[in-house]
């Protein structure tokens, strides 16, 4: 089989596609025979050897497709059926081996392409708005990269809670992305500067909670837009890493809360798993999410994914297809 795999980390040129042979399963695991990848920042992450995993290593976080074999005590799933999963490496490829309680079914009226689109960037937008910092009717959320693969699910998320949100973007076509999904008021950040904005959207009081994936060039700004008691939620590092900061400073901008969550522990139980999936499906399925997937690659073209998405290239969501 095909496969996009990293022998030694790097930029994108240090992605191959390599010949492996099809997976077999283990015990615990079902062989997927995948239809669509999902391209992430943290594939980017382990690329580049930000984030540790033996070597060499087969890139790619979400998939979906069809079970062609189970190991002997799966009892979760059945070949034949359609499922996705994230969370477990190896999705960047014809078939991956993963283990069978991080399946999920995938519902009817949901295609591959949707669900691998949605796993990962679907569930991450729950757990922010939802779990989190579980937003509120009338309260405000400042959304980074508002016109990227979870901060458009973000903002519809938490346009449909009723909160209002203040976007960041690019640029204009971005701009008219993040209203689209629901965002009341949006910054363009290469033209105004973004924690003035959006102090004066606030006449001064400042938002509930920053939704931060960019990093680097937005945190300290963001603490500073925060109400007292607020909550920054750093998630991602588009622009690099945060750097060590005093933490006297959370008490001297207001009793600040930040936190940096991660995916994994909010679907850590296959129950949690199975109800944030679900309730991602549902959103779809009563027309409160809406999914743009941007762009789809052959396996071939994983570098050039790879280049386009860290290069901002994109809006929405971006697939590998096998």
């Amino acid at each position: 089989m095909k496969a996009i795999q990293v022998k030694q980390v790097g930029g994108p040129e240090a992605i191959q596609v390599a010949d492996l042979p099809v997976p077999q399963p283990k015990a615990n695991e079902a062989v997927v025979k995948l239809a669509a990848s999902g391209v992430n920042f943290i594939d980017v992450y382990f690329r580049e050897g930000r984030y540790k995993a033996p070597l060499p290593l087969v890139l790619g976080q979400e998939g979906a497709g069809v079970v062609t074999a189970a190991g002997a005590e799966v009892k979760s799933v059945n070949v034949g059926d359609r499922v996705a999963w994230t969370g477990a490496h190896g999705a960047c490829a014809e078939y991956a081996a993963v283990p069978a309680d991080r399946l999920v079914p995938i519902p009817q009226g949901v295609s591959d392409q949707q669900a691998a689109a949605v796993m990962l960037q679907g569930m991450t937008a729950h757990y922010l708005s939802h779990d989190t910092y579980p937003l509120k009717r009338g309260e405000t959320a400042l959304v980074h990269a508002a016109a990227g693969g979870v901060g458009l699910l973000l903002v519809q998320m938490a346009h449909h809670i009723g909160a209002r949100v203040i976007a960041t973007v690019s640029t204009d076509e971005k701009a008219e992305l993040a209203r689209g999904a629901g965002a009341h008021d949006v910054i363009l950040y290469t033209k105004s500067d973004f924690e003035a904005e959006t102090k004066r959207l606030t006449g001064g009081k400042g938002v509930d909670v920053v939704y931060d994936s960019v990093g680097k060039t937005t945190f300290e700004k963001g603490l500073n837009v925060l109400r007292p008691r607020g909550m920054m939620v750093l998630f991602g590092a588009s622009s690099g890493a945060v750097p060590p900061f005093d933490l006297v400073a959370l008490s001297q901008k207001g009793s600040l809360y930040v936190t940096r969550p991660t995916l994994v522990n909010y679907i850590a139980t296959r129950e949690e798993l199975v109800a944030r999936s679900g309730a991602v499906f549902g959103m779809m399925a009563a027309g409160k999410l809406k999914l743009r997937i941007e762009h789809t690659y052959p396996l071939a073209e994983a570098q050039r994914a790879h280049r386009d998405l860290e290069g901002r290239k994109t809006t929405g969501k971006i697939l590998l297809i096998p």
